[in-house]
């Protein structure tokens, strides 16, 4: 969870790790190609000029693409096909991705190609991992991915390749040529199949994907947190924690989300159930572990989708060379992969050894699936967030005075900050909608299914930065309950929390504007590092311990 530490990433398309993509997209870690990767695109080019100079009908490489597939090119066409392929799919529109997406897109794709299967000159990945470590960006417009490849926003990538379209470069946008000069860095030539592969595979749906899953995994340990704190001023009960009680349904991830609650609370009083003020509570508090455990599960489907994305071949088609750069697993065997003989440093490749295949790699509709998964996901974990905080307002449920202000009725107190919440909910609501079950529609028939990968990777980073705030709100309630409660001790988890906020936040007296508060926590407390860190290392323990035990059972 500590992006910020890692100052250098070794790229080498089989272990680029989430907090690699972070520290690459948000701090600015150096990139750096591992010795293996530019031999084994070598060897795959190799391939690729094998197949130009005997003239073998191959998609993308000696044809059109698409519908134009069945077309012939020219040999003497193929550097400018290459070409025109980035140009005329250039075709994004809307505002310009951030800087960090954009950075994460490019890291995916570079880690994507160091794998090889791509048949790319070598030179165009290591003008990519230049661009990066000068913070040469491209400017990509935010619209244009449906999913069947990233191929109409990653050609803005292309175009900043050779020299054309738009990038920042120092805090200021510049044409392509102009801010690879003032980096110091020289456009490239593209060659047969280079341009295919510029747009090619899914780098926008993987590397938004790997900021997004870095940072649910945060929220998550946040919204434990937070249910923590609710739980110290609302003296809940906590028996469903019971792992006893678990044990006897062992839903999917709901043992790690109680282990972690129990975590949390450990110092406090409410450990022993026979302290909580009430024998059961709203379903809000009553099940937290359960919908917690839920979103455990989604993101644990979610790491399986994506890691093989982030970390694997999405070409079509892709370069088999013969020499065991491609090893084959065979699934669910648990044997070692199968290389074939002959392997080297760099073993001269027989013309006509190596292969090129068509490939459906770069169709994604798991990981589309597992993001709308983990959308829906999120939404249940907000509306228990929000539940939770009015029932804090509620003197007949909590015990609590009216709207947890001191002053009692004649004072709205916290009531106008459940409107914010509800308006919260209803967008994390709205923007859960599935996006992988849209209609499609593709070239003459022939491209005729699409995910939508990368929109549901995008919509996440707005789901999340809404339920941060709505995880604020219920901090801020959940504090000034803490205090009406005065509980004798409370666990480590809220007590962290309940400190850092009083240290930004005063208690409610007489009416004020909450809306600021809010807007403080979110960024001040939840969005510390620090507290982020002591909360995963406290939560992280106790969670493996009961995977472990989920695993068992």
């Amino acid at each position: 969870m500590t992006g910020g530490a890692v100052t250098e990433v070794l790229v080498d398309g089989r272990t680029l790790s989430y907090d690699d993509v972070v520290a690459v997209a948000r701090h600015g870690a150096r990139v750096v190609l591992a010795d293996e990767v530019l031999p084994r695109l070598t060897r795959d080019r190799a391939v690729v000029d094998d197949v130009v100079d005997r003239q073998v009908p191959t998609y993308g490489l000696t044809t059109g693409l698409g519908a134009r597939s069945s077309y012939a090119l020219p040999r003497a066409e193929l550097e400018r096909f290459s070409v025109r392929t980035v140009r005329g799919r250039a075709n994004a529109v809307g505002e310009p991705l951030p800087v960090p997406v954009v950075r994460a897109a490019v890291l995916a794709r570079v880690n994507g190609i160091a794998g090889g299967g791509s048949g790319v000159r070598p030179e165009i990945p290591r003008l990519l991992v230049d661009m990066l470590n000068a913070r040469v960006h491209p400017v990509i417009p935010e619209v244009g991915s449906i999913g069947a490849s990233d191929l109409c926003q990653m050609a803005h990538v292309g175009l900043v390749v050779i020299g054309e379209g738009g990038a920042e470069f120092a805090g200021e946008v510049l044409d392509g040529g102009t801010a690879l000069r003032r980096a110091g860095l020289t456009p490239a030539t593209l060659g047969p199949r280079d341009g295919h592969v510029l747009c090619s595979a899914s780098p926008l749906a993987a590397g938004v994907g790997a900021l997004v899953l870095h940072e649910a995994a945060a929220v998550l340990t946040l919204a434990q947190a937070v249910t923590a704190l609710t739980y110290e001023g609302f003296r809940a009960n906590t028996s469903p924690l019971d792992a006893r009680v678990l044990g006897l349904r062992p839903a999917p991830g709901q043992a790690r989300a109680a282990a972690g609650l129990r975590a949390l609370l450990a110092g406090g009083e409410l450990g022993d159930p026979r302290n909580a003020r009430r024998v059961q509570d709203p379903v809000s508090l009553r099940c937290a572990a359960q919908v917690h455990g839920a979103l455990h599960t989604a993101l644990d489907f979610a790491d399986a989708a994506l890691r093989p994305e982030l970390n694997g071949c999405g070409d079509n088609p892709v370069v088999l060379n013969g020499c065991g750069d491609n090893p084959v697993v065979l699934a669910d065997s648990g044997d070692d992969p199968v290389v074939p003989a002959g392997t080297g440093d760099n073993p001269v490749i027989p013309a006509g050894s190596g292969e090129i295949l068509s490939s459906g790699n770069f169709h994604t509709p798991a990981l589309a699936l597992a993001f709308d998964t983990l959308a829906l996901a999120l939404t249940q974990t907000a509306s228990v967030s929000a539940e939770r905080m009015r029932r804090l307002l509620e003197p007949a449920v909590s015990g609590l005075p009216a709207n947890l202000s001191p002053y009692g009725p004649e004072r709205s107190g916290f009531a106008p900050l459940a409107k914010t919440a509800q308006a919260l909910v209803a967008e994390i609501r709205m923007l859960s909608v599935p996006v992988s079950t849209d209609p499609r529609h593709g070239a003459d028939a022939v491209e005729d299914d699409s995910t939508n990968a990368a929109l549901g990777a995008r919509r996440l980073t707005t789901i999340l930065a809404r339920l941060r705030h709505l995880l604020a709100v219920e901090a801020v309630v959940a504090t000034q309950a803490v205090d009406l409660a005065a509980p004798s001790a409370l666990g480590r988890g809220p007590a962290l929390l309940h400190h850092a906020i009083r240290a930004i936040v005063p208690r409610l007296d007489d009416d004020r504007p909450c809306g600021v508060d809010v807007e403080a926590v979110s960024r001040d407390v939840l969005g510390r590092e620090d507290v982020r860190s002591t909360l995963h290392t406290w939560v992280t323990e106790a969670a493996r311990e009961a995977a472990t035990s989920e695993g068992a059972s």
